[in-house]
């Protein structure tokens, strides 16, 4: 939990607010090849990419 209190306090002392955006998608995208890897559905999810 310090990474993203670190990040945080970098994003609102820098205002690069403009990053939350990009961090979230890259976490979301990350997240979807993690869970989907094991199950049938990861052939349409790699063919995406």
């Amino acid at each position: 939990m310090d990474f993203l209190k670190d990040l945080w306090g970098f994003l609102k002392t820098r205002r690069k607010f403009w990053l939350l955006p990009i961090i979230l998608t890259l976490l979301l995208f990350g997240a979807l090849i993690l869970l989907t890897s094991g199950s049938a559905v990861a052939p349409f999810i790699y063919t995406l990419f």
